[in-house]
């Protein structure tokens, strides 16, 4: 898992990400991913999260079709940008979403059920816009803390009570 994020004039770009693949290979599935996210925003100057995400898949393929193994692996991920003069958020999931806590509750907002990567079914990626308000509390996020072993029983933490965890500390 990483985090990634781009500061462009009045926009804060910023994701939560997570690489299929252990050890080295998954290191390498990170470099990969996060170099092609940097030229997806850097070199062909992309800011709205669907183009970024429809980019990065792109890059990330070219560069998994010039090796000489079959790479099934990719990588799922929360992107936003916040306009910080019209207070705009923009989002695109591959596979993982966005809470929003707003007056004690959350608002979800789903993914694309598509991973960056191979993928037989792929789509362009939704892109979803909302205006924030005051207060508001944004949450980024992998799979990596609801699928957390741990407790008493050495269960997966899971999404409800991960849900419940966020509604009790988002102040």
């Amino acid at each position: 898992d990483f985090y990634w994020m781009e500061g462009i004039n009045n926009l804060i770009i910023f994701a939560a990400a997570d690489c299929t693949g252990h050890g080295v290979p998954g290191a390498m599935v990170s470099v990969v991913c996060h170099n092609a996210m940097n030229r997806a925003v850097k070199e062909f100057m992309l800011v709205k999260p669907s183009d970024i995400l429809d980019k990065t898949r792109e890059i990330v393929m070219e560069t998994f079709e010039k090796s000489d193994e079959d790479v099934n692996d990719g990588m799922d991920i929360a992107l936003c940008s916040i306009n910080t003069e019209s207070n705009k958020l923009n989002f695109s999931g591959a596979n993982n979403g966005l809470y929003i806590v707003r007056n004690n509750e959350i608002i979800e907002i789903k993914p694309d059920k598509q991973p960056i990567g191979n993928y037989k079914e792929s789509k362009p990626f939704t892109n979803h816009e909302m205006s924030l308000e005051k207060g508001d509390v944004i949450y980024a996020f992998t799979d990596g803390y609801p699928d957390q072993f741990g407790g008493p029983k050495g269960k997966k933490f899971m999404y409800k009570p991960f849900r419940n965890m966020l509604l009790e500390i988002h102040q």
